[in-house]
């Protein structure tokens, strides 16, 4: 099948053409190693001025190319693609982080939830932010309901972790099996290290708090919080003394950094 391109610049094909890329709203910059990958698959001319995690300002120009006329008509369809998606991840897990101040940890695991063709852009983007996407850094084993609820509930999911004595043990606090309280004293009793209440209500948050701080082993353990937590929620929600917020479609959903490619040269007029 003919490319209509090819008929619209076939007297032109050889030519080469200076463009810039631009930011067209303020954030934080992704994806250079999959631009400068497309770009070479391309036989584009790539310069980036940016590593991931800089600082975009609006109406900045941060990269410059060289094509010829059909390579840069590709480059606007898959260049900014590769770029766009990451720096609006990027730029929402670095608010999420300046909104938390400091006070507690940004993950976002929601890039378990997306084609198994982008969660690697998905997860640098969050790290590119300031934000992780693992709630424990340290080797660990995550029990969610559904390992509760296969295994019999929370003793016994613990319980079958005793293989692996080096693993920290995240459960989820939900209220299923037991109240949330019982629940947080079930897995307390049970080694569990890190206490994620899963449920979106900032009550149950509380209800697992008590527990592990009328226990007296509140320092030995790390209370996480989701649930639909939105970037307006995390000033608020700092203040709940816990120490890890996880924060999905806020981060991985975020919009797309508008960003603009605009020829400004052919070649031979360059410099």
């Amino acid at each position: 099948m003919t490319d209509v391109r090819d008929i619209l610049f076939r007297k032109i094909a050889e030519k080469k053409f200076r463009a810039v890329l631009t930011a067209e709203r303020s954030g934080v910059f992704c994806g250079r190693s999959a631009a400068i990958t497309c770009a070479q698959a391309l036989g584009i001319e790539l310069e980036i001025c940016k590593n991931d995690g800089d600082e975009l300002s609006h109406g900045q120009r941060f990269a410059n190319l060289l094509a010829k006329p059909k390579q840069v008509a590709i480059a606007e369809e898959q260049l900014i693609g590769t770029m766009a998606k990451a720096c609006g991840i990027a730029t929402a897990a670095r608010t999420a982080v300046h909104l938390a101040d400091g006070k507690v940890k940004i993950v976002s695991g929601a890039w378990k939830k997306m084609p198994p063709e982008t969660k690697q852009m998905v997860r640098g983007a969050i790290v590119a932010g300031g934000a992780a996407f693992r709630i424990c850094e340290s080797p660990m084993m995550y029990l969610d309901k559904n390992f509760v609820r296969m295994l019999g509930g929370i003793p016994a999911a613990l319980a079958a972790c005793k293989d692996f004595p080096d693993k920290v043990k995240v459960i989820q606090i939900k209220g299923i099996t037991a109240d949330v309280e019982e629940e947080t004293w079930q897995a307390l009793n049970g080694g569990a290290g890190v206490f994620m209440v899963d449920t979106g209500r900032i009550e149950d948050l509380r209800r697992c708090r008590t527990v592990l701080e009328t226990s007296g082993r509140r320092g030995e353990v790390q209370l996480a919080y989701a649930g639909g937590v939105k970037l307006t929620d995390i000033p608020q929600l700092t203040e709940e003394r816990l120490d890890i917020l996880c924060i999905g479609k806020q981060i991985v959903d975020a919009q797309l950094l508008d960003m603009k490619l605009d020829v400004v040269q052919e070649e031979s007029l360059w410099g």
